[in-house]
């Protein structure tokens, strides 16, 4: 039995469950079921297996959950960096430099060698929130920028939690109950093309969901437009890649009208799409990135903002002028200065590299992927799509029409294929009617073995719902 199964039953799986139940606030999740339902309860992991309080294993086809344990559970020379750090020195502010810190900008440096400077945070919210924050003090810092406030967002993106990216989330069921949101915020089309949103079909389409940017830059005002952030492949609203046109359109648009293209790289960076990063599938040169999730494979909370030298440039001024005093980024982010985490985001990078896993992911998504389309022969598989180990497959009800069904059934999908012992991901309270997407996003570990178990246990979930 493994160890950290024992310690949790030896300490007594009734007290276990029952203070999930009285005391433990979950996340995105209704609670009321709890009441008189247990709730899964985690306590080992090992590679791509987990291992539940009742000695269950499941194989993970999540990375945890929200597709951040890029390099799979059980890295003991993760935790081996991190406590050696800790022993050392394990916090100071960032506003100094310490040596992890210093070490791991440079090797983003060298991963993402067209930018220029690193800024840590502790979750991909907050990269998120730092970008806007750039982009906002820059309209006082340059005078060619003032005005340009607005910040542009894509329907079906997701950027975080937090009231301002919230604000920009093209998922209205997230934002729903939050508001009001902090003016300056304005959604651009989404870029699917099983549900286009203009009814066309590519490649007839002109790729008209990029063109459409530079209609609503003009409808807003060309000078209150300061930035675009958008997924490099959207996430949490169905595993959407964009054609190869769509990037050197949004990227020419942004350039003409002075607008920072950020690109988040929460999800997709880190190997997950079988690229280091996710928007180097496509012909586009980013103002910004930020990084999250797979940067420590979420063994340590941490994230960065990324940007060109141009942009870091902007908050170079003497703060001996009176009148540039306070134009420096004014930011703090407390948890961005802690040792530790940066120890286990430089050995996450070293295991992905030395282990080839960014390579495996991407053999191995082509693999994943060929198999999920073969459930394209069910009637209630609409669509399968994805990049590297970063999969989703659409359900409807009626392929011609493409139907989608309740969320219910993607639920009782879902449920299905955990009894065969497998967890998937889904599309959960995001997009009003469209919640109705399977995903598939596994370490960069998986094998072919693994690969086949996830697809046959969703063909008998999809099987035992929808016949």
């Amino acid at each position: 039995m493994d160890d950290s199964l024992s310690q949790v039953l030896d300490y007594g799986v009734e007290e276990m469950v029952v203070g999930d139940r009285d005391h433990l606030w979950h996340h995105i999740k209704p609670h009321q079921c709890f009441q008189n339902q247990e709730q899964m309860i985690i306590v080992a992991g090992k590679g791509l297996t987990v291992t539940d309080i009742h000695g269950r294993e499941y194989l993970d086809a999540t990375s945890g959950g929200v597709w951040c344990v890029n390099v799979g559970y059980g890295r003991d020379s993760i935790a081996d960096a991190v406590a050696a750090q800790m022993k050392k020195m394990a916090y100071f502010a960032g506003s100094v430099g310490t040596i992890p810190s210093i070490k791991l900008s440079s090797k983003l440096m060298k991963l993402l060698p067209t930018m220029g400077k690193v800024y840590f945070s502790n979750s991909g919210s907050e990269a998120n929130e730092k970008s806007y924050k750039i982009i906002r003090q820059a309209t006082t810092i340059d005078p060619a920028r003032q005005g340009k406030y607005k910040i542009l967002y894509r329907d079906r993106d997701y950027h975080g939690t937090t009231i301002a990216v919230l604000a920009s989330s093209g998922q209205a069921e997230r934002k729903k109950d939050f508001g009001p949101f902090p003016e300056g915020f304005v959604q651009i089309p989404h870029c699917l093309c099983y549900r286009c949103p203009f009814d066309k079909s590519y490649p007839n389409c002109d790729i008209q969901c990029a063109r459409a940017v530079e209609e609503i830059i003009l409808k807003e005002g060309p000078e209150s437009v300061g930035g675009l952030i958008v997924e490099p492949i959207t996430a949490g609203g169905g595993i959407i890649i964009p054609v190869d046109e769509y990037f050197p359109i949004i990227q020419g648009i942004c350039r003409k009208y002075g607008v920072y293209l950020v690109i988040d790289e929460v999800v997709a960076g880190f190997g997950r799409t079988g690229k280091f990063f996710g928007y180097q599938h496509f012909d586009v040169d980013p103002d910004m990135i930020t990084l999250a999730k797979g940067m420590a494979s979420a063994y340590e909370p941490i994230s960065a903002t990324v940007v060109k030298q141009h942009v870091y440039d902007l908050f170079l001024n003497d703060p001996a002028d009176p009148d540039k005093r306070m134009d420096f980024f004014r930011d703090i982010s407390t948890y961005g200065g802690c040792a530790g985490v940066m120890a286990a985001s430089l050995e996450n990078i070293r295991i992905m590299e030395s282990e080839g896993l960014v390579e495996n992911s991407r053999v191995m998504g082509d693999y994943l992927l060929d198999r999920l389309g073969e459930l394209l022969d069910h009637p209630a598989v609409g669509d399968v799509r994805g990049k590297g180990l970063f999969c989703g497959v659409e359900l409807v009800t009626h392929k011609q029409g493409k139907q989608p069904p309740s969320e219910a059934q993607i639920g009782a999908v879902v449920d299905a294929v955990k009894a065969e012992g497998v967890l998937l991901g889904r599309t959960n309270s995001s997009l009003p009617g469209l919640n109705t997407t399977l995903y598939y996003a596994p370490a960069l570990v998986i094998t072919r073995d693994e690969a086949d178990r996830m697809v046959n246990a969703t063909q008998k979930g999809i099987e035992k719902v929808f016949g």
